[in-house]
């Protein structure tokens, strides 16, 4: 018997959310990033907003009406604010049970970010040295981010010859990607310019083997931030042939730098970097993915020492049938075999987190899936805790902290491996897989070791390039009792 009830009230919260895809379309392209409770809202569908709002309350938050998140959105465009980083679950939260108007209660909380009270976050260009997992996700993510054409600008690709079709070819895996589904948009080529065009971002496609020889200014490309996603070099000395090119201020490395590189995750000491950084590492997925809960962690209960077993996807580097590698066991079939490795993603962790040197030891276990790793820390802690205390606390560093952008968190007696492939967060924690006994805590921390990682990585170039927008509300610490 169909509810006739249900179904008009169904209607109507489409009908909402109809109403918003426009409003946020408009934001967006005036550099205004919205998400509710952190998840972006940009470019969703109908069913994909109503999905949202749905999701944000079983992480906990109080039920979001999307007539509330209508309303605050009617008015963030009326207030016409400049580019910023804006959750409107959060406002729409703030806002119940005030006296002041909605209207008013925005205009009081941006105050800082309206259109007319200062510049929009600085740019910057940005040449991607690979194009391989990590660097075509990277591509991905950049051109999602353009916006009204401020913060980070995708400029150039840079390969080593192909074959005669490489640039169709380059241009079709950005397109299709068999773990992470179809580019969001158009995909076309111009052989003529030698470039590659998604969704209007001109990808200049530059064939070179040798970093300091490429002349980026030939293109139009100056002060550019150089990603270097091929893991040839990772000490300072083979990452400064970036710096010996025309065009390129800085480089990054997605891969752990050998020292004296500073290795950043984002969230946890991303404050280390200085204009005066050159060059810089973002680390590896696992030390991204651990790092932040284990931050999280030490500052509630204390880290005496721990143990990092990381469950990780097969990789590129690895051969699909058994055949000679340089590499202990990495010569037998990826994905026939669970292969025993080495990680330095614990000892890693140090670099970030100081007070944990000395503390952990990891390694792992390659395993035959394409994507998604799961991290297993087992730790001592200085001050014991339960299960349910454990995982209160991280759930509502999730929700609420400073790391809400890098710790997730799930409860679901059903969720396997491939329910986080795309998961922006550094890493999710499972919590009923937790256990807590005195002072002994086990936590799985699931982490998408593809796109997880390469959006700390975009956060990173938004820091050095200054062109994060500002966040509002702003985010707030998180402590055991509240």
């Amino acid at each position: 018997m169909v509810d006739a009830q249900q179904t008009e009230d169904w209607a109507t919260r489409e009908e909402l959310a109809e109403q918003m895809i426009p409003i946020i379309g408009r934001l967006y392209r005036k550099g205004v990033v919205t998400s509710l409770h952190g998840h972006r809202i940009i470019n969703l569908s109908t069913t994909g907003l109503l999905g949202v709002h749905e999701r944000v309350s079983q992480l906990g938050h109080d039920e979001l009406d999307p007539a509330e998140t209508l309303a605050v959105l009617t008015e963030l465009e009326a207030l016409a604010p400049g580019a910023a980083s804006i959750d409107v679950g959060r406002l729409a939260t703030i806002a119940r049970g005030r006296s002041e108007s909605l209207a008013e209660q925005l205009a009081a909380e941006l105050a800082d970010v309206r259109g007319d009270s200062g510049a929009s976050p600085a740019g910057a260009d940005v040449v991607l040295y690979g194009f391989g997992r990590i660097g075509r996700l990277l591509a991905r993510i950049l051109i999602s981010h353009a916006g009204g054409g401020s913060g980070l600008r995708l400029r150039a690709i840079v390969v080593r010859k192909g074959g005669a079709n490489d640039l169709q070819k380059r241009a079709s895996l950005l397109q299709r990607d068999s773990v992470h589904g179809p580019f969001a948009g158009s995909v076309s080529v111009d052989e003529d310019a030698q470039q590659i065009i998604a969704n209007g971002t001109r990808i200049q496609v530059v064939y070179a083997d040798d970093p300091a020889a490429v002349d980026y200014t030939a293109y139009g490309i100056h002060d550019a931030i150089v990603v270097d996603n091929t893991g040839r070099w990772r000490d300072e000395a083979g990452l400064s042939q970036h710096l010996q090119a025309s065009g390129v201020a800085r480089a990054l490395l997605t891969a752990p730098g050998k020292s004296p590189l500073k290795n950043i995750v984002h969230g946890i000491n991303d404050d280390a970097i200085t204009p005066d950084d050159r060059i810089l590492s973002a680390a590896s997925c696992t030390t991204n993915a651990i790092t932040p809960v284990l931050a999280a962690i030490d500052e509630a209960y204390g880290v005496v020492r721990g143990h990092v077993e990381t469950v990780h996807s097969f990789t590129n580097d690895q051969n699909l049938i058994d055949n000679f590698h340089r590499g202990d066991r990495r010569g037998r079939s990826a994905v026939l075999n669970m292969v025993i490795t080495e990680t330095g993603a614990a000892t890693a962790v140090a670099k970030a987190l100081p007070q944990l040197e000395g503390k952990l030891t990891g390694s792992s276990i390659r395993v035959p899936t394409p994507d998604v790793s799961l991290a297993v820390l087992h730790l001592t802690l200085e001050r014991p805790a339960t299960k349910d205390q454990a995982n209160d606390y991280l759930r509502r560093v999730s929700l609420h902290s400073k790391l809400r952008q890098q710790i997730d968190y799930v409860e679901s007696p059903e969720v396997v491996s491939t329910d986080f492939v795309g998961s922006h967060r550094a890493g999710i924690v499972d919590g009923l897989a937790t256990i807590a006994t005195g002072d002994n805590l086990i936590l799985y921390v699931w982490y998408d070791n593809e796109f997880g990682y390469s959006c700390q990585v975009i956060r990173v170039l938004e820091k050095m390039a200054g062109a994060h927008p500002v966040v509002r509300p702003a985010r707030r610490e998180v402590t055991l009792g509240a």
